[in-house]
């Protein structure tokens, strides 16, 4: 919330101005803080600015503040002052001011947890619940730095995957640019040769200039028609049904698909690790696993498996049911853990196998879409220039 307040400092200067913050307790605490007299404070509702609507904390700053949070805990630095610090330094204005309200919210007696679950926006279900064990087991320096090296194994992870997409993208994207000049700009004067000589051209050359000259004289309209249509795609994706029609296409899309699966597997053995090591119940650490997965299809899958294991089922036999999304080596891995004691270290095993598999898809799917795409990229500018060429090369034989 956003408070409008006037107030008075030490040296009985006014001081006008806003805060946000969780409630208007917790407003004016943070303002006594600052060694203000409160005279007035106004609500003036949710805060409208370019921050709040649009603004994001990447994934990087959080990796970041975790290790802080960890060296701090570490060196006997009280949770408050711990977080007032990081506020105060933070290079991101909008972690800053969450940092603010949450050391407001510490003043004010909440726990850590507590404070940290008003912002899931910015700490996930999976990351408050790893504190509140922290919390609980006196732990909480050695739960930031767990956080940290997972969130960071995360990010390298997801991030290696969407960069390897945008090489792919960026190279179709120049296809599309460079067939749109050719059809726009250098057929139509090809052509004009062509169609002034009176020759009549090969059937292939007629489609080519009939295709070129529908993009002069509507080329407009399919840019137009495009941009709308990915309008409307961008809104449909921010629904559920988009979303979860996306995670389907994504799973369905050859090599990319098998790519993300091993993604997702790699980051569900991963928190159900660390979660497991850590004392959070199985059916919790699914429950929560499920919410941070970042895959609609397999979200729904890991529901599933938490029912079955809350029936009565082992969690090998749950994850049995669902062979199309879980391998039978994950299933037979898993059957081993829980057979010997050790899931944790076969979970965390697996994590590294299914990381390892991923970053080995990546450069392969790379490796094959850079040639791929040059061949493709050549073929069609070739077969259009053959196509206007070939009659003026006639054109010029005949004169001769």
């Amino acid at each position: 919330m956003l408070f409008k307040y006037k107030a008075v400092d030490e040296k009985g200067i006014n001081k006008e101005g806003e805060i946000d913050a969780a409630n208007r307790d917790v407003a004016i605490s943070g303002l006594q803080r600052r060694g203000l007299i409160v005279i007035s404070i106004k609500d003036e509702g949710e805060k409208k600015s370019f921050l709040s609507f649009g603004g994001k904390i990447p994934m990087k700053d959080v990796v970041i503040l975790s290790r802080q949070i960890s060296t701090l805990f570490e060196a006997q630095v009280s949770a408050l002052k711990a977080f007032t610090m990081l506020a105060s330094n933070a290079e991101n204005k909008l972690l800053a001011k969450k940092l603010t309200i949450i050391s407001d919210d510490l003043q004010a007696g909440i726990s850590i947890s507590g404070a940290l679950a008003k912002h899931p926006e910015v700490f996930s279900n999976f990351y408050v619940n790893m504190v509140k064990v922290g919390e609980e087991t006196g732990k909480l320096n050695e739960t930031f730095d767990h956080l940290a090296n997972y969130l960071n194994r995360q990010y390298a992870l997801t991030a290696k995957t969407k960069n390897a997409l945008i090489y792919p993208a960026f190279v179709i994207f120049t296809f599309f640019v460079v067939m749109g000049l050719m059809f726009v700009v250098v057929i139509p004067k090809l052509s004009a040769i062509i169609l002034d000589s009176g020759q009549e051209p090969p059937i292939y050359t007629k489609i080519v200039i009939a295709l070129s000259n529908f993009f002069v004289d509507y080329g407009f309209l399919v840019i137009i028609f495009l941009i709308l249509s990915g309008i409307w795609a961008w809104r449909l994706s921010a629904t559920e049904k988009g979303k979860e029609y996306i995670d389907k296409m994504r799973l369905s899309i050859p090599a990319v698909g098998n790519l993300y699966k091993k993604l997702y597997l790699s980051r569900i053995a991963d928190n159900m690790d660390t979660m497991l090591s850590s004392g959070i119940p199985i059916v919790r650490a699914i429950d929560i696993t499920s919410d941070v997965v970042g895959s609609r299809v397999y979200q729904e899958v890991l529901k599933k498996v938490a029912d079955g294991v809350k029936s009565g089922l082992s969690f090998s036999a749950a994850f049995e049911r669902h062979k199309e999304q879980v391998p039978g080596i994950m299933v037979q891995m898993v059957k081993v853990g829980e057979e010997t004691g050790s899931l944790g270290k076969i979970l965390k095993t697996l994590a590294d196998f299914y990381k390892r598999e991923v970053d080995d898809a990546v450069d392969t799917l790379v490796g094959l879409i850079e040639p791929v795409m040059i061949v493709v990229l050549g073929l069609g500018v070739g077969v259009l220039l053959v196509s206007v060429l070939m009659p003026i090369y006639n054109l010029a034989g005949g004169i001769q």
